[in-house]
């Protein structure tokens, strides 16, 4: 028989010895091999940024439209301007100030890459900070990271570096003293230091000395640690050689986010908000008033958190996630129903249909609806407000009494909770147009609307205008009004308004807006074009955008059960206005949208000159055509949901179909 035959195979005995041979590889294979973050790690973890498997997240990179646009011919003089200018004046710099190559670092990252803040006794006090982990998993290159720590070893006592070296459950580390002054210049010129900062009057202060820290440094098998932490360090050790710490695996909080978004994810972040937040409110309770500036106002900053509902935080959570019809971003705010208040509670909006209505148009670039609730929501307020402060609420209902007043010496039947809070719905709408042009101020200011759902949308309209009259700053500069296809239009300037953010001067100021009421919202727009086209898209002349090819299907990726926000942005145009701008401006100044965005950053932070050293590497006019390159762009799509145990946002951004199969 052919089966007997196949077992009388003459070479038996050398295929036993392969299985065999195999067997023992595996076994081994699988006692070396280095567990998952969620396995080494503490429970006292804080936060976790990792790729369980770097080469998987390589794989999927190279996947990505993104990456393929990059590798794209016509990309060539931009990306090849770039790559030089970024190897003249970072790489090449720093390889020589730390006398070591770039390249031979980045081939050791084979398995997982995870960076990880612990505990360590830390109470947000100075006297004990959290310690710092970043692991790296060799795999089988592990001899290759020896014989490279071995060499850096040598070079840090040769350069006069002081070292002490330690074992921890039997493997060798060393500890390196270094300071801020260790911090090559390069780096330092890419990510400047943090101005100094001095209490007003304290001129003669001393200047902060240069800090000094401990970093330790080894290997664990096939494990690069380096750490700020010699206890963080001990744990992760113990993990990996079978010792009884309790792992974050089984912290019951990552439990439910890993089973949520974690597997298969080959990049995800975890953070337990609720230590930061119990720490936080801790010290706050703690710290005494100074009795030579006391607060007229009792406003204690715990008292906010609490009103905000931040106490009922638990934990964030991001994954991303590919596959051949696009990529997933999730992000995950862990607050439980039950302890779901003040901001928490307004976020949770109403589980009803969040997808365009028929009304919106099809050549809409941007869209999002968000069903909130404005009855609860006003009540939500109101509390929050009271619970910081009764006298902030005090101030708020005198206002709303004085505007009633006013409003009825026109109106004797008007009643401004009624007919203006009491007509708000539960439906959020914005949408917009492309850019009419390419400025800054035309990219910044595209053609929108913005529509508030309401039970009597005329009567909500009427009660805007009585209160708009009364905050008008001038007189006779009450909302105008003009006929429209049977609608009343009511037009007001804002630099007429006593509106506390803004300050009478410059383009925002002498803007005006327009507002009508029509099927069961009011349309606000600062473009009078956008109301009218509003008005007569009952007309039914456009092509809606929900039947738009493939939005339905992306769609089901991000809402469901408890979903009450959907957004949509065409990245076909948005992104076409953008490129085009860049492409004639290359060089835009501190005044352009791009500029005016990195000016509102903290200056402690320095990320406006950390922005404008990575935007000198760029030059713009070296971008091909956009339509050379249009194939790789195409729209994205998020829904947002709650559910019992968590706030959840959802990004979907389908393969574009040019690109697929590639």
């Amino acid at each position: 028989m052919p089966y007997v035959h196949t077992i009388r195979h003459p070479w038996p005995r050398a295929g036993l010895c392969l299985t065999f041979a195999a067997v023992l590889f595996l076994a081994f294979g699988t006692f070396a091999t280095i567990p998952g973050p969620e396995k080494i790690l503490p429970e006292d973890t804080l936060f976790v940024l990792t790729s369980p498997d770097f080469g998987k997240l390589r794989t999927t990179w190279e996947k990505l439209p993104q990456r393929q646009l990059w590798n794209d011919p016509s990309m060539k003089p931009f990306r090849e301007s770039f790559i030089n200018k970024w190897n003249d004046e970072f790489i090449q710099p720093l390889e020589r100030e730390l006398d070591i190559k770039c390249d031979d670092y980045l081939n050791l990252l084979q398995g997982q890459l995870t960076l990880a803040v612990t505990r360590n006794g830390w109470q947000g006090r100075d006297d004990q900070t959290p310690g710092v982990l970043l692991l790296l998993d060799t795999k089988d290159k592990s001899e290759q990271l020896k014989k490279t720590l071995a060499t850096l070893r040598k070079k840090w006592v040769d350069g006069g570096k002081k070292l002490k070296t330690r074992k921890i459950r039997d493997f060798d580390f060393t500890i390196l003293t270094v300071s801020s002054n260790d911090v090559p210049k390069t780096l330092q010129k890419f990510f400047p230091k943090s101005s100094e900062v001095h209490e007003v009057g304290d001129e003669n202060a001393p200047k902060t000395p240069d800090t000094t820290d401990e970093l330790v440094i080894g290997q664990v098998e096939s494990l690069l640690v380096i750490s700020s932490s010699e206890q963080s360090v001990e744990k992760v050790v113990a993990r990996i050689t079978g010792g009884s710490v309790p792992p974050l695996a089984e912290v019951a909080a990552y439990q439910t986010d890993q089973a949520v978004l974690f597997r298969d994810a080959p990049l995800y972040c975890w953070v337990n908000l609720k230590a930061f937040i119990d720490v936080l409110m801790r010290n706050l309770s703690e710290k005494k008033e100074n009795a030579e500036a006391p607060n007229p106002f009792d406003i204690k900053p715990e008292k906010i958190l609490a009103a905000l509902g931040f106490n009922g935080l638990k934990t964030l959570a991001f994954s991303f996630q590919q596959s051949n019809e696009g990529s997933m971003l999730q992000v995950s705010i862990g607050v439980p129903e039950s302890n779901r208040q003040g901001l928490f509670k307004i976020l949770t909006g109403e589980p009803r249909e969040p997808r365009p209505p028929a009304f919106v148009p099809g050549d809409a670039v941007k869209f999002q609806r968000w069903r909130i609730d404005g009855q609860k929501t006003w009540d939500t307020l109101q509390k929050i407000i009271n619970d910081i402060s009764p006298q902030w609420m005090n101030g708020i209902n005198f206002l709303i009494e004085t505007a009633n007043t006013a409003a009825k010496e026109k109106d004797p039947g008007f009643d401004l909770k009624k007919n203006l809070i009491g007509n708000v719905g539960d439906d959020l709408i914005t949408y917009e147009k492309k850019p009419r042009g390419t400025t800054a101020a035309e990219l910044s200011s595209p053609p929108s609307l913005f529509l508030l759902g309401s039970p009597n949308a005329e009567t909500l309209a009427v009660a805007l205008k009585n209160v708009l009259a009364y905050a008008s700053a001038q007189p006779g500069s009450a909302p105008e009004e003009r006929e429209f296809l049977g609608r009343k239009i009511y037009s007001v300037s804002l630099k007429a308004m006593m509106v506390p953010l803004g300050a009478g001067s410059g383009p925002a100021a002498s803007q005006n807006i327009s507002y009508a009421a029509s099927g069961g919202y009011v349309a606000f727009s600062s473009d009078p074009g956008m109301v009218e086209e509003y008005l007569r898209s009952s007309e039914g002349q456009h092509d809606p955008l929900r039947e738009k090819t493939g939005l339905t299907e992306s769609a089901q990726k991000v809402i469901g059960p408890g979903s009450c926000l959907f957004g949509y942005e065409n990245e076909v145009e948005t992104t076409r206005a953008w490129l085009e701008a860049l492409r004639k401006n290359p060089r835009p100044s501190g005044s352009s949208a791009s500029g005016a965005a990195a000016n509102l950053v903290p200056p402690s932070l320095n990320l406006p000159a950390t922005i404008q050293t990575f935007k000198g590497l760029m030059d713009f006019s070296l971008l091909p055509a956009y339509d050379s390159i249009a194939k790789y762009f195409y729209f994205s799509v998020y829904g947002g949901s709650a559910s019992v145990d968590a706030l959840s946002v959802k990004l979907f951004f389908p393969t574009p179909p040019g690109v697929k199969g590639n």
